[in-house]
């Protein structure tokens, strides 16, 4: 990564223009041509340095439900567990861990109800008992402004 492109993830990152073109604004700031900005975004994206461009949208208000989950499965059944879980659109992220409770993921759902019915598919689906699976709903909201100092 050079320093135009330590420019451009601080530009997808801060004042993402809400327009049809945003990507012609954003090279207008950065005084590049909007071609040099697309195949710079499409490079960073392929490389894995950028991972998702898109809204960040507040579930909450817009009235969805949404928990932590985790499972403690046998290692030797991680993969089968990670498909399982997956395949539900509701699952926003999940990640392995070295710990007793090995996958964890969120999930966003219509409500409290569809929650539990997905957690009880996976649960079945893997033959865990009822302790095996951990569902953490928030009770407090700590929200974190995420944004990453690119320096070159």
């Amino acid at each position: 990564m050079d320093e135009q492109d330590c420019r451009i993830l601080d530009a997808l990152q801060n004042n993402f223009p809400l327009s049809e073109r945003p990507y012609e604004i954003i090279a207008q700031r950065l005084q590049i041509s909007s071609d040099e900005l697309w195949d710079r975004t499409q490079k960073l994206i392929s490389e894995g340095v950028v991972r998702r461009i898109g809204a960040s949208l507040d579930s909450r208000k817009l009235g969805f439900c949404s928990t932590l989950a985790a499972v403690n499965c046998p290692a030797d059944v991680i993969e089968q567990a990670a498909k399982i879980i997956g395949q539900f659109p509701e699952v926003t992220h999940s990640y392995l861990r070295n710990d007793n409770f090995n996958i964890w993921f969120t999930l966003i759902a219509i409500d409290e109800e569809r929650i539990e019915c997905i957690l009880e598919q996976i649960r079945t689906s893997l033959s865990l008992e009822p302790s095996q699976i951990l569902n953490l709903p928030m009770k407090h909201l700590f929200k974190l402004n995420a944004r990453f100092k690119v320096t070159h």
